[in-house]
C-alpha cells in the first residue's frame, strides 16, 4: 500500500487508517461528524497528498489540453484554476481534474489518486494522436505533498504563516509564496463547499508544514480531518466523486457536469458522443435525494417511483449538518424534477424520499 509523507503523523494522532484506492489513508481522527461540523464552523486540515500532479509544458500545451479536456482552457489567464474532465471517445469519464495555468506554456493537472497511472497513460495516448511537437508531459505526483485547509477560519489561520496577500487570491485562483518558510502553490479551491485553500509543496516538507498549520490553527479550533468527513462534506455540496457519480460508463452530461462540457469547442475527445447524447435526450440525471423517513441510503441501493425501478444511488450517507439521510442518485429524467416523491430500497424495505434542490447545505444556512 502506498503512503503519503504524513503517514507517521496520522498514526501519532491516533487516526483510523483505511485502504483508499491503494493508499493507506486516515478515514477519521475525532470522528466523522465532529470533523465535518468543525470544518463547517471553524476549520479542518486534510492530507490530500495521495492526489496526483501532472505537468504539461511547451508551446503547444494549450492545443493539447483543449483536445484532452471537455472545458475551455483557452479562456483561462495565468493564476487561474479550472474544474474540468477528460472523456473517452464514447463519452464516459476518464477522470475529473483541476487545471492550473502558470503560463501559456506551463500547466498543472491535479488528478484523482486511484487514477494517476491510468490518467497519465491516457494523456500520452491522446498526445500520440495529434501534432503536439515540443509538448512535455511529466508525472510529478511523487514530488508533491498536498494539504487542504478548509473552513470559514482558513484564511485567518493561513495568514499567520505567510506574507502572501491571501485576500487578493480569489476563488479558483492561485498564487505562489512561502508558507511556514516553504515555497508553496496556494490555491483558493476545495472539495468541501467552504472557503479554504489547497496547498501544494515539496513532499519532504510535509511534516513541518502540517505541524505549523495545526499550531497556527489551534486558537481557531482547527482539527485534523480524514476521508470520512471529506466525503460527507462533498456529498452535502453535490460534488462528484470519481467511481461514484462519474466513471467510464457515466457521461458528464448525465452527472450534472454540463456546465463544464463546452460542446461549442470545435474538437475534444468525446465531443461527438456527447453531442449525440444531448440531441437524443440524456437518458439519466444526477439528482439530490433527501430521506422523508429514517434510513441511510448507500451506494448501489435501488430507487423506485411506485413499483418502477427508476435509478440507483451513487453516494449516500447521514448528513451531519442536516441530521437526515441524503443521497446522490442517477435516475430516469422524468423522475428528476424537484419534489418528486420516490423511495429507496434499504434492507428489503422501501423508504420514502424526495428529490430536493442541491447543494443540500447552502452557505447562508451554516
Amino acid at each position: 500500500m502506498k503512503k503519503t509523507p504524513l503517514n507517521q503523523v496520522h498514526r501519532e494522532l491516533g487516526a483510523r487508517m483505511v485502504d483508499f484506492g491503494g493508499w493507506d489513508m486516515p478515514v477519521q481522527y475525532s470522528g466523522v461528524i465532529d470533523e465535518h461540523l468543525t470544518t463547517r464552523s471553524a476549520a479542518g486540515l486534510f492530507d490530500v497528498s495521495h492526489m496526483g500532479e501532472i505537468e504539461v509544458r511547451g508551446e503547444k500545451a494549450l492545443d493539447f489540453i483543449q483536445e484532452l479536456t471537455i472545458n475551455d482552457a483557452s479562456k483561462m489567464v495565468d493564476g487561474q484554476v479550472q474544474y474540468s474532465a477528460m472523456c473517452y471517445p464514447h463519452g464516459g469519464v476518464v477522470d475529473d481534474v483541476t487545471l492550473y495555468r502558470f503560463g501559456a506554456d506551463r500547466w498543472l493537472f491535479c488528478v484523482n489518486a486511484a487514477n494517476i497511472d491510468k490518467d497519465f497513460d491516457w494523456m500520452r495516448q491522446v498526445f500520440s494522436q495529434g501534432d503536439y511537437a515540443g509538448v512535455e508531459l511529466v508525472n510529478r505526483s511523487d514530488e508533491f505533498a498536498q494539504m487542504a485547509l478548509q473552513g470559514p477560519k482558513a484564511e485567518a489561520i493561513l495568514a499567520k504563516l505567510t506574507q502572501t496577500d491571501l485576500k487578493s487570491v480569489a476563488y479558483y485562483r492561485f498564487t505562489e509564496g512561502d508558507v511556514a518558510g516553504v515555497p508553496t502553490l496556494i490555491s483558493r479551491t476545495g472539495y468541501t463547499g467552504e472557503d479554504g485553500f489547497e496547498l501544494y509543496f515539496a513532499a519532504e516538507a510535509a511534516e513541518p508544514m502540517w505541524r505549523a498549520v495545526m499550531t497556527a490553527g489551534e486558537p481557531e479550533g482547527l482539527k485534523p480531518c480524514g476521508l470520512g468527513a471529506r466525503d460527507t462534506l462533498r456529498l452535502e455540496m453535490k460534488y462528484a466523486l470519481y467511481g461514484h457519480e462519474i466513471n467510464e460508463e457515466i457521461t458528464p452530461l448525465e452527472a450534472g457536469l454540463g456546465w463544464i462540457t463546452k460542446l461549442e469547442k470545435p474538437s475534444f475527445v468525446g465531443r461527438e458522443a456527447l453531442l449525440k447524447q444531448k440531441e437524443a435526450g440524456i437518458p439519466r440525471r444526477l439528482v439530490g435525494i433527501r430521506m422523508n423517513q429514517p434510513g441511510i441510503p448507500r451506494e448501489g441501493y435501488e430507487v423506485f417511483a411506485g413499483d418502477e425501478l427508476v435509478g440507483r444511488v451513487t453516494s449516500g450517507n447521514m448528513s451531519p449538518s442536516l441530521k437526515v439521510g441524503i443521497a446522490l442518485a442517477l435516475v430516469k429524467p422524468e423522475f428528476a424534477a424537484i419534489d418528486t416523491q420516490l423511495s429507496i430500497a434499504i434492507r428489503n424495505r422501501r423508504v420514502g424520499c424526495q428529490v430536493v434542490r442541491t447543494p443540500f447545505v447552502r452557505k447562508d444556512q451554516n
